[in-house]
């Protein structure tokens, strides 16, 4: 019925062409005098989403989640996942021939310390790595009595004989109706904050942060609007950006040639180089920029300055035209959203959707607004056991049929030239078990919390993490992804600095947008999250003594009422839900046909206690 556009259900490679990869890949170390290599899933930039070329761990291990990393020694093998991954990695690698391991706790580096012998050569590439990962890595060798070698290509590379092509896709121009601020301005901004630095340089290695300063989008990862490349910026005069020229029409090339000097990306080298032979202290991102650049500036005689890249935080603070479409993005998303769950109203209970029918009905009504440009991340759609899988994303093998008594779980995005969406409810398809009931509510009276939070400025994401996750402790449960990240505009769905998790030390400022997406996941059997977007405003409140901030919450979709145990929730948080519900029917009303707006007037109708 529905015509998927951007995501596709094909099952990862596994069987014997994983095994003769690995095989030839240790054929491949021999060669080169290496006892092992690290392969990371990455590229020179750490982006969350790679283009095909770089996806090395996927086509070694067949784990395809956007976080992880290999390790492959003469005569054992690991990977490495964290908590969101571990059910799917057990399922897609070959466990006779990989194990399984932690990401976190302990780390890789206890396991390398574990299977290292003295002597031994660890390969590492390090344009894939940050330097704060190679010391940790180069640490864990020198404990064992081995080395950690950087190689000058890239051992995966060399047996991967199809290796995908990098991409090129058109660069455009983010103009003032979407950005609200040129990039002179931009720049003005930067290098206040590179004097603060006391640095001579920064180095933009998140093609985000190029991407935010230049004010240009474009096509070369999936499901993020991003033209990779990076840029130099001096503490005064005329920036660099480094990007592929068969990217840039002359139009746009014309109009950054009014703010940088515009080269080739392998000009880099030899830049940084010719800085550093001066002395120069030169500012990188410790989250993303490449081990290579440090070791380039220092040997080339030059200061390498890790920390925090300063665009971070000021790309994460929305103006006023972001705000404002940020929220025309979400009106508009509202509409798909109604009629999408209209949809599986009147569909789903007599069993005739799938998991990948309700992708795909998502994003054809969303394409139906005439404004969609991708969806911002792979739709999870998971119902019954698979809502459980905290990152799961449904295969042609995978795919279930949606049965009365279901919990359905989606979780899906949009990109729109004016915002990024992100969105997650829960549908209770037929009649939901009291235990279904009360974990929603749980779940519910927890997001309810984050939304309706009052803090003072300077409050970290950290802060009220707890908030979200009371009423699930009160019952000795608890869910292990943060509650909250960072939205960009028409930038990543997965944006920092500023998060709301155990982790979350950012201050959140006004400005800012996060979501709000506590949940519950009983394994084998359902999954629960409620995840609405929230900007940081600021609160009235009489009497207080320093600036207080609120959220306001941006997404206008139905909760679904039918999972809500009333005699759980609080006269304020039933004031919450139903105030919420009016703005929702408000917004979306006007818009939908006759059949939605029944659905709506049903789903929207204020409950009682």
């Amino acid at each position: 019925m529905f015509e998927a556009h951007f995501q596709t259900f094909d099952e990862p490679e596994t069987g014997v062409a994983l095994t003769a990869r690995l095989s030839a890949f240790r054929e491949e170390l021999t060669k080169r005098n290496l006892s092992g290599f690290v392969v990371p899933r990455a590229d020179q930039q750490q982006n969350e989403y790679v283009p095909p070329s770089e996806e090395r761990l996927a086509w070694l291990t067949g784990f395809t989640g956007s976080a992880g990393l290999a390790i492959v020694l003469a005569h054992e093998a690991a990977l490495f996942v964290d908590g969101r991954y571990t059910l799917q990695a057990g399922k897609q690698v070959d466990t006779k021939a990989w194990g399984v391991e932690p990401l976190v706790d302990p780390p890789p580096e206890t396991w390398l310390a574990q299977h290292l012998s003295p002597g031994d050569r660890l390969g590492f590439d390090p344009w894939l790595h940050t330097t704060a990962v190679a010391e940790k890595l180069s640490l864990a060798c020198e404990k064992a009595g081995a080395e950690l070698v950087a190689v000058d290509s890239n051992a995966v590379d060399a047996v991967w004989t199809e290796r995908p092509a990098q991409p090129l896709a058109p660069v455009t121009l983010h103009g003032p109706q979407f950005s609200g601020e040129a990039e002179v301005d931009k720049l003005k901004r930067i290098e206040a904050e590179i004097a603060k630095l006391n640095a001579d340089a920064l180095v933009l290695s998140d093609s985000h942060a190029v991407a935010w300063t230049f004010n240009i989008r474009g096509g070369d990862v999936a499901h993020t609007p991003l033209p990779l490349s990076y840029a130099l910026v001096p503490k005064t005069g005329r920036p660099t950006l480094f990007i592929d020229h068969r990217k840039l029409a002359n139009s746009v090339r014309d109009h950054l040639e009014q703010t940088a000097t515009v080269v080739e990306p392998g000009a880099l080298t030899p830049k940084l180089i010719e800085l550093s032979k001066s002395g120069a202290a030169i500012a990188l991102d410790g989250a993303t920029a490449a081990d290579a650049l440090t070791r380039l500036i220092s040997s080339a005689g030059g200061k390498p300055l890790r920390g925090s890249d300063p665009v971070s935080l000021l790309k994460a603070v929305k103006n006023d035209t972001e705000i404002a479409g940020t929220k025309a993005a979400h009106r508009r998303d509202a509409v798909a959203l109604a009629r999408f769950l209209a949809w599986v109203d009147r569909e789903a209970p007599a069993g005739n959707l799938t998991e990948i029918d309700a992708v795909e009905a998502l994003e054809t009504f969303r394409r139906e607004t005439g404004a969609l440009k991708d969806v911002s991340f792979p739709t999870i759609s998971g119902t019954g056991p698979n809502g459980a899988i905290v990152h799961y994303r449904v295969t042609r093998k995978s795919n279930r049929r949606i049965a009365r008594g279901d919990l359905l779980l989606i979780d899906s995005g949009a990109q729109y030239e004016d915002g990024t969406t992100d969105v997650t409810r829960t549908i209770a398809i037929g009649e939901p078990t009291f235990e279904m009931c009360d974990r929603f509510t749980r779940v519910l009276r927890g997001h309810i919390a984050i939304a309706r939070a009052l803090f003072p400025d300077g409050t970290s994401g950290a802060q009220l993490d707890t908030l979200a996750r009371q009423y699930l402790w009160q019952a000795g449960i608890d869910f292990e992804h943060g509650t909250g990240h960072g939205v960009g505009s028409y930038l990543s769905v997965h944006e920092g600095p500023a998060r709301i998790s155990k982790l979350g030390a950012t201050p959140l400022k006004r400005g800012m947008i996060l979501s709000n997406e506590p949940g519950y996941y009983k394994t084998d059997a359902f999954g629960i999250r409620i995840e609405n977007l929230e900007l940081v405003v600021a609160a009235e409140v009489a009497g207080a003594e320093k600036p207080v901030n609120a959220f306001e919450t941006l997404t206008l979709a139905p909760i679904d009422r039918r999972l809500v145990d009333l005699n759980m929730l609080t006269g304020d948080e039933l004031s919450w839900l139903n105030e919420y519900h009016e703005r929702v029917r408000h917004a979306v009303r006007g818009h939908v046909d006759d059949a939605t707006k029944t659905w709506l007037d049903a789903a929207t109708a204020p409950l009682s206690l």
